[in-house]
């Protein structure tokens, strides 16, 4: 009796399908916080993003489709196709080619605009979540943001505390942060809080926001800053009102100050810092920072404008800065009278050097 034999079974489609399971079990492990934030502002931004892509879709989905039936229908090898070489010219599809993307432009213009103005990171926010205004006179959480190398340092005056990578705030209460960096430039990004804003040296940069759910999320550098930049992390805690004050006492247990000698110690560049806490913060080391005058002896970077030597009304009352003190050394250009008519005679111009070259004492140059 003959052995029956089944046809083998290819191999390629077999690695296919490996190669498919493999990929899709290393999806289901990623965390699409970009599009399930826990913030109200991430969630508008995250709406924008959705919608700009659906009306985008709009022309590129039917432009794809319309390729590939082009492509089939007129193939060398189908001879029933309509063939016209004299057609050149429809109103009908030109009108349809031209208003489709121009009513879509229109569109994405309009919604991209107003959202870009109502999700102002630098302006308050109008509510906490959809269908949940604003409460009246609540003040919001304020947070001092520093990136330093390669660490953020979150500083809270209004509670007088500090933290070493890792931030914590209310749930549904507005959050307000100022945003510097010591150094160089990094991007401080809370996926699920709101879209990342950049942390510059000598500026100072803002975001509102507020988040709506508690949980613990992650916040990280989106700049390149350095050797140490793929380990500046850390934690973002959504609390409730009774776990947050929980949170600031358990700050406060925790001891330790952070003046500007220990702000300095603290700059120096490390990599991975642990979560560190501090009871008692010095109140002007943010304005130190974006200042540039941290260190002892160092002249602020506001105080300089001020003293800036053009500046008038700031010099009033002030010593010169760079010379004794009492009138300032001037010249015809460089005062209030500068525009005042010309002197009648040129002999009335006071002169610099010898009005006559008899007078001078540079040696005469011998005839040729």
């Amino acid at each position: 009796m003959a052995s029956l034999r089944l046809p083998p079974i290819p191999r390629r489609p077999i690695r296919h399908l490996l190669a498919a399971g493999s990929l899709t079990l290393l999806l289901g492990g990623c965390n699409m916080v970009v599009m399930n934030p826990a913030g109200d502002v991430a969630l508008q931004q995250r709406d924008l993003v959705i919608f700009a892509t659906a009306l985008m879709l709009l022309i590129v989905v039917p432009v794809i489709g319309l390729v590939g039936l082009f492509a089939w229908r007129y193939r060398s090898t189908n001879e029933d196709a309509t063939y016209e070489p004299d057609w050149d010219h429809s109103s009908q599809l030109e009108l349809l080619i031209w208003a489709a993307p121009l009513l879509i432009v229109i569109c994405l213009g309009a919604v991209t605009w107003t959202g870009t103005h109502l999700l102002d990171p630098y302006r308050p926010i109008a509510r906490l979540s959809a269908g949940k205004p604003l409460v009246a006179n609540v003040k919001p959480l304020e947070v001092e943001v520093i990136a330093l190398d390669w660490k953020w340092l979150f500083v809270y005056p209004q509670y007088g505390i500090a933290t070493v990578n890792e931030l914590a705030a209310p749930v549904d209460r507005p959050i307000h942060f100022r945003i510097s960096s010591s150094s160089v430039m990094n991007a401080f990004y809370v996926p699920t809080l709101a879209g990342m804003i950049y942390a510059m040296p000598s500026m100072e940069t803002q975001l509102n926001a507020v988040i709506n759910k508690p949980g613990n999320y992650e916040g990280f550098s989106s700049n390149y800053s350095g050797a140490g930049f793929s380990g500046m992390r850390f934690r973002f805690h959504g609390l409730s009102e009774g776990d947050f004050n929980a949170w600031i006492s358990r700050n406060k247990a925790a001891g330790g100050n952070l003046t500007r000698a220990d702000y300095l110690k603290l700059e120096k560049p490390s990599e991975k810092v642990p979560v560190m806490r501090f009871a008692n913060v010095d109140p002007g080391i943010f304005s130190a920072v974006v200042n540039q005058c941290i260190r002892p002896g160092t002249t602020c970077m506001s105080d300089m404008m001020k003293k800036d030597m053009q500046d008038s009304a700031a010099m009033e009352g002030m010593p010169n800065s760079g010379h004794a003190e009492g009138k300032r050394n001037s010249s015809p250009l460089t005062t209030r009278d500068a525009g005042q008519a010309p002197p009648k005679s040129p002999s009335d111009i006071p002169q610099r050097g010898p009005s006559a070259p008899d007078e001078s004492n540079t040696p005469k140059q011998r005839p040729l």
